[in-house]
């Protein structure tokens, strides 16, 4: 991933501040620590970047639900599953929010080499922003699709994690703006459903692996 620098005018004009770069640095790192088998960096990196949403982040931020849901399958890959019956709640209601920030999101003002597409970006700016809100609205069905009913959270694969720390390298916009929020948050989410344990007599057994009646 190339080095980007932004200066406080950049940050100004885009909307953002210093900490909505941090998010983004931590959680990548996180991600590719997670790729390399380095669990104990990324466990950290999750947590320090979801301290910093927890602050910096509006409630109903997309990326606010991703560090809830990267912390609490971090913690449930520790050992730690008990203590994230609260996280997963707050991320519950962190995702439900985000329909909100989608309606107010604003998409980015493209560059354009010609009069013409820069008149015609003006006309038609509330149906463009619309466009983008469409599409993030997939984006967020999409990640419901993957995190379910937030239940149990664990963490995706060494292989998964890597497939999305190449996607951030390749897909992350050039510019800064509430597109690339959205991305970070989708993209770097590094927790999916997990599965969990039911009761059979005495013994616990993964209820995916519960022989199902044959006909």
């Amino acid at each position: 991933m190339a080095p980007e620098t932004w200066s406080f005018r950049d940050l100004i004009a885009a909307g953002w501040s210093e900490a909505d770069l941090e998010w983004e640095s931590l959680t990548s790192t996180a991600v590719s620590d997670l790729a390399a088998g380095r669990t104990g960096e990324a466990f950290d990196g999750f947590a320090r970047a979801l301290r910093l949403a927890r602050t910096e982040l509006a409630n109903d931020d997309p990326r606010l639900a991703t560090s809830l849901c990267n912390h609490a399958a971090a913690l449930d890959a520790a050992g730690e599953g008990a203590m994230t019956r609260q996280i997963r709640a707050s991320a519950a209601r962190a995702w439900a929010g985000c329909e909100r920030w989608i309606a107010t999101m604003t998409a980015p003002r493209t560059a354009r080499s010609s009069l013409f597409h820069l008149r015609m970006e003006r006309l038609h700016r509330p149906a463009y922003e619309e466009r983008w809100r469409v599409k993030g609205r997939e984006l967020l069905a999409a990640v419901q699709t993957e995190i379910g009913g937030l239940g149990r959270l664990v963490l995706v694969g060494p292989a998964k994690a890597e497939e999305r720390a190449q996607r951030w390298k390749r897909e992350r916009p050039a510019g800064l703006g509430d597109p690339r929020k959205l991305l970070g948050a989708v993209i770097l989410l590094a927790a999916r459903e997990g599965v969990h344990a039911v009761a059979v007599g005495d013994d616990a057994v993964d209820a995916a692996a519960t022989p199902q009646p044959q006909e």
